[in-house]
């Protein structure tokens, strides 16, 4: 998959890092989610584990390109949202 990411007019760098977010770890989460659903607007929110242990709430939207996506922003997930998460996977088992 082919991740793309929006660049900070300001800083010039990927969007995600203003969050202490980096690369690897948006696709890690991308690649391996373990929710993925509809956003607002057309976009999409994939919320999983890096290989890191964090977890992660990812905004996307499909690319033009196949198998690409483009990340918006991503950030760490707030304490409630993990436990409503681990409260949702408990109940699919």
């Amino acid at each position: 998959m082919n991740v793309r990411f929006y660049i900070d007019p300001e800083t010039r760098r990927p969007h995600i890092h203003r969050h202490h977010v980096d690369e690897t770890e948006a696709e890690d989460v991308l690649r391996r989610s373990i929710e993925d659903r509809p956003g607002r607007g057309g976009s999409r929110v994939a919320i999983g584990q890096t290989r890191g242990g964090r977890y992660l709430r990812v905004i996307y939207v499909a690319d033009p390109a196949p198998d690409s996506v483009f990340c918006i922003t991503a950030f760490d997930l707030g304490a409630k949202a993990l436990l409503a998460l681990k409260r949702r996977r408990r109940k699919k088992s």
